[in-house]
């Protein structure tokens, strides 16, 4: 019997020949690092649940964001602590806060890289909740103009793309109203557009000191199960004047991923989160499988469901890799 005409395993020979035909390509350009900011000056503090990442003063941050400059990354997303919280969320809208003062410092130094900040309540709020609280409830539109304020304190103080994150109903359309008559009208957003209640967010919050104090956020962030209302979400944004969207997390979204990057024309991020990132470093220290191998494989996996851009904890190290 003939053997079939076409061997699959020909373009499979050798590493050069496997990178010439190769279908997806990731780059350091693609990767988007997250630094957490606190207040304090020599702070590199390990957060016990995120192997390798650090709650890091503004000084060490600009040293960290150096780092990542240094392996060929674009852009950083910068979440801040800062050293008192109320219910209010008061420090993501102060003008001398923690993120503000962290744009300023890092975008003195390194003027190209792209700096872009996180707009949302829940690390400067002492009940944990992405928004303000009326009885028992996240009250969405009293919170709309907190996050407009936000923006715009983070835009005056240097950041090249605003990203809310909060998944209150209408914060993009307020957000870029308040951007465009505070003259930031060419500034980008990048929304959070498709973010689920998951349960993979938990490292980031014990990083932000961000764990709802009641409840959880399930009446505000998407339903797992749902795909349809993701589409709704993304169309929604983009209509309010969103440039960019992003689903969140990625791993387990990877569908949702690629429904959204079939749908729209504008690009796609996902975020590689806390407990995905997490989940990776524990099984490595446990010898359990390849950490070099594991990480390139995941990024890899999201690039190839349709994210033109990754949020991940893995950035520095796979971008010393690519490199």
């Amino acid at each position: 019997m003939a053997f079939p005409l076409h061997r699959s395993r020909r373009l499979r020979r050798s590493d050069p020949l496997r990178r010439m035909v190769r279908e997806t390509e990731l780059s350091p350009e693609d990767l988007i690092y997250p630094i957490f900011v606190v207040e304090g000056r020599g702070v590199r503090r390990p957060i016990p649940s995120m192997p390798g990442i650090l709650n890091l003063s503004i000084d060490q941050a600009v040293e960290e964001a150096r780092h990542a400059k240094g392996a060929g990354i674009g852009a950083i997303i910068l979440f801040g602590i800062p050293a008192h919280k109320d219910a209010r969320g008061t420090g993501a809208y102060d003008s001398q806060g923690v993120v503000p003062r962290a744009l300023q410092a890092i975008k003195e130094v390194l003027p190209d890289l792209q700096l872009v900040a996180d707009v949302c309540l829940c690390e400067y709020t002492d009940h944990g909740h992405c928004g303000l609280i009326q009885g028992q409830e996240v009250h969405n539109d009293s919170t709309l103009p907190l996050l407009a304020q936000a923006a715009v304190a983070y835009a005056r103080a240097g950041a090249d793309i605003i990203a809310p994150s909060d998944m209150m109903d209408g914060r993009i359309a307020a957000i870029r109203k308040a951007l465009d008559e505070a003259r930031f009208e060419s500034l980008p957003i990048l929304s959070y557009a498709a973010k689920y209640a998951s349960g993979f967010y938990g490292p980031f919050r014990d990083a932000a000191q961000s764990t709802p104090q009641f409840g959880d956020r399930r009446g505000y962030q998407m339903d797992p199960a749902n795909v349809r209302e993701a589409l709704k979400e993304v169309a929604q944004d983009l209509q309010e004047g969103a440039d960019m969207v992003m689903v969140k997390p990625a791993l387990a979204y990877l569908d949702v991923i690629r429904r959204v990057k079939e749908q729209v024309n504008v690009p796609v991020a996902a975020y590689n989160v806390s407990g995905e990132y997490s989940m990776v470093k524990a099984a490595a220290q446990n010898g359990w499988v390849d950490y070099d191998r594991v990480m390139m494989e995941i990024l890899v996996g999201i690039k190839r469901a349709g994210a033109d851009l990754i949020l991940t904890y893995h950035a520095i190290d796979a971008a010393k890799l690519l490199s």
